[in-house]
């Protein structure tokens, strides 16, 4: 029986580790996907179209954004970026479970347009955890990480709209809990409608042989 995997939608602090769990995620578990994103911007050295980024015009963005071909979009910097929707649902119907990671309003978004979409949340054990890490990275002033620390307040009031909250204190602890978390979704009933009407029809077909 073939299930049509997931749209997992993964937010979190600055500094809370979802690019280090997601890595953990990924090379240590199959039948994921990472969606790519769409953008405008000019790549940069190193990048794949495809792979990385879709890279697009100007002109093609605002078309994709008239034909609702995106499920969500946001302008950064003087440049689009969004989440094309057929890379998602192609990916989707081939069983992969699609990860995406957004910020909070994104991901809202995506959840007007995707009822079905799993929404979770990466918490940090505690602030000054988050803080000692945003501090480690020895690449941020204490203005910036006073100002992500801001952020990272004003995003929890959020929280309580996501499905589920996943805790990092161990990034390999967390990526088996993400793990686990995503597969559970196979076994929810919506999951598993074209397997449940196949048995009930078959059940009804031997019943009425009376055999």
């Amino acid at each position: 029986m073939k299930t049509r995997g997931s749209l997992i939608v993964l937010s979190g602090f600055a500094g809370v580790g979802k690019g280090t769990v997601l890595k953990t995620l990924f090379e240590t578990q199959e039948g994921y996907a990472y969606s790519v994103s769409a953008t405008t911007r000019q790549p940069r050295p190193g990048e794949v179209d495809g792979v990385h980024y879709f890279f697009v015009s100007k002109e093609r963005f605002e078309e994709m954004i008239q034909n609702d071909e995106l499920l969500e979009y946001a302008t950064y910097v003087g440049n689009y970026y969004g989440t094309p929707r057929a890379y998602v649902e192609e990916k989707l119907d081939q069983g992969f479970d699609v990860i995406l990671e957004i910020e909070v309003q994104g991901a809202l978004n995506i959840k007007k347009k995707v009822p079905d979409a799993i929404l979770i949340y990466m918490l940090p054990p505690g602030a000054q955890i988050l803080h000692e890490r945003l501090k480690g990275r020895g690449t941020e002033t204490n203005e910036v990480i006073a100002k992500r620390m801001l952020r990272a307040a004003q995003e929890a009031v959020c929280v309580s709209q996501y499905d589920y909250i996943i805790v990092n204190n161990d990034v390999d602890e967390c990526a088996a809990n993400l793990h686990a978390l995503i597969r559970a979704q196979r076994l929810r009933v919506r999951s598993n409608l074209p397997f449940i009407r196949k048995l009930t029809k078959e059940l009804t077909n031997l019943s009425e042989k009376g055999e």
